[in-house]
């Protein structure tokens, strides 16, 4: 029997509220965490992920308190991502009820960090999110021609993206959560090649993310080797629906949990 795919929605979380923007600029209020996390519970939802987008270290008590009401009220794995620099972050993150944590930054400046954590937590818990764009004009060449990003996709961070997915395996991270720069928040449609390129690296799952902007955006990234999509603005604002999602790539032959 197939694995059913995963649909998931994002929530980027500032200072215990969700907003959303284009490129990560000119956010708006998109509503409560909690509220939404029990909306996309109720609509069918997967899996939950959580972006704390302020990721400093005094929104940080927020943002566990966040998560802890979260957990209380919905009950399906999330994960949570952004500002987890240690070990002890991750474990502060798992008891307060995260289900997953996700690290981005601190693993580019020390790539062992995440031997570390999957050692500790099982790398079922650690999912590695690499911010992929292809390089830009006048920019440092990679061999695959996608490099990894920071700071919401601004800056270069020299190295390639499709490399960058499988030391991740290698270091034991249970999933890539897959980010397209070049997509996010556009709603043109996922960077079906980026996919495939990560697909073909890596034997872990890869969450698809960047670009969703109807339904029919959905059944592509899976055939590009995507195990689950994730959007953030479509679901939050009403524009596409989780019953939708589905009903797309079931009817495009994927299973999918009614």
């Amino acid at each position: 029997m197939a694995v059913a795919i995963r649909v998931i929605p994002c929530l980027d979380v500032d200072n215990g509220r969700v907003v959303k923007g284009v490129n990560f600029e000119n956010l708006r209020d998109a509503g409560d965490p909690v509220e939404l996390a029990q909306r996309y519970g109720q609509e069918g939802a997967d899996e939950l992920t959580f972006l704390d987008v302020t990721a400093s270290k005094a929104g940080r008590g927020t943002m566990l308190d966040v998560v802890r009401r979260t957990a209380n009220e919905v009950f399906i794995p999330l994960t949570v991502g952004g500002g987890v620099r240690t070990v002890d972050d991750v474990n502060e993150l798992l008891r307060a009820g995260a289900d997953k944590v996700s690290v981005n930054t601190a693993a580019i400046a020390k790539p062992e960090i995440l031997r570390e954590m999957a050692q500790r937590f099982g790398s079922q818990c650690i999912v590695l999110s690499v911010d992929a764009r292809r390089v830009p004009e006048g920019g440092q060449p990679q061999p695959s021609g996608f490099e990894v990003t920071t700071h919401g996709g601004s800056k270069s961070a020299g190295i390639d993206a499709i490399e960058w997915a499988k030391k991740g395996e290698e270091l034991g991270v249970g999933e890539i959560l897959l980010n397209s720069m070049d997509g996010d928040g556009t709603k043109e449609g996922f960077d079906i090649e980026l996919i495939e390129r990560v697909r073909a690296a890596v034997n872990i799952p890869v969450i698809a993310s960047g670009g969703a902007g109807k339904p029919e955006h959905f059944p592509p990234a899976v055939a590009a080797g995507a195990n689950a999509v994730l959007a953030a603005s479509i679901f939050h604002f009403g524009e596409v629906s989780i019953s939708e999602v589905k009903e797309a790539l079931d009817n495009a032959g994927y299973e999918v949990r009614k």
